[in-house]
């Protein structure tokens, strides 16, 4: 391994018209990103244990607050990230993509628990074996149910994904083609 480390000379003045009191330079993505990931409204589609398990992490020993969820959404058009927290049955899952299509861009959706994930131990006919069948996924929680602080850390990915996803990213044909697979226009 190379013992060559960059150089940097932190005493160079800013470029001309970079400079001043209270200026500082960064890029806009960076900036609406960082106010994304902390402004992150949940709408919860709990169907069962695992949205007890939702639940435990607004209450005062989690604090969910400190990430940006102050505010559970009930209405798909005030919501940007989606928990599926529990077993979604077949017959479910014409409404659960009818809530994913009726949220606004940018959105993400959080699978969480071993049913919303692959089924969990039911493996019957009638319960969908994963919501990423019907609806892309973006963090899935594993866990039967998952301990809030799971919840947590799965929060903080999406944060994570909010903070470096280009403005640009959900105008790609490559995004475009994953919803048009789903058949989300």
């Amino acid at each position: 391994m190379s013992d060559n480390k960059p150089v940097v000379n932190m005493n160079n003045p800013a470029p001309a018209g970079y400079e001043g009191e209270g200026f500082f330079a960064t890029k806009l993505s960076s900036v609406i990103g960082l106010a994304r990931s902390y402004s992150l409204w949940p709408l919860p589609f709990a169907t069962s244990c695992c949205g007890i398990e939702f639940m435990a992490t607004l209450n005062p020993n989690y604090d969910a607050a400190r990430f940006g969820m102050e505010r559970n959404s009930f209405s798909p058009r005030q919501a940007d990230m989606l928990m599926v927290c529990g077993t979604i049955s077949k017959k479910l899952g014409p409404v659960l993509k009818q809530v994913y299509s009726q949220m606004a861009e940018p959105k993400w959706v959080v699978a969480v628990g071993a049913c919303a994930s692959s089924g969990g131990i039911f493996d019957t006919y009638s319960v969908l074996q994963g919501i990423d069948k019907i609806i892309p996924v973006d963090v899935y929680v594993p866990g039967c149910p998952p301990r809030p602080e799971q919840i947590i850390e799965g929060v903080m990915q999406v944060q994570e994904l909010a903070q470096t996803e280009s403005l640009r990213r959900r105008d790609l044909p490559e995004y475009k083609a994953l919803l048009g697979s789903y058949g989300i226009k």
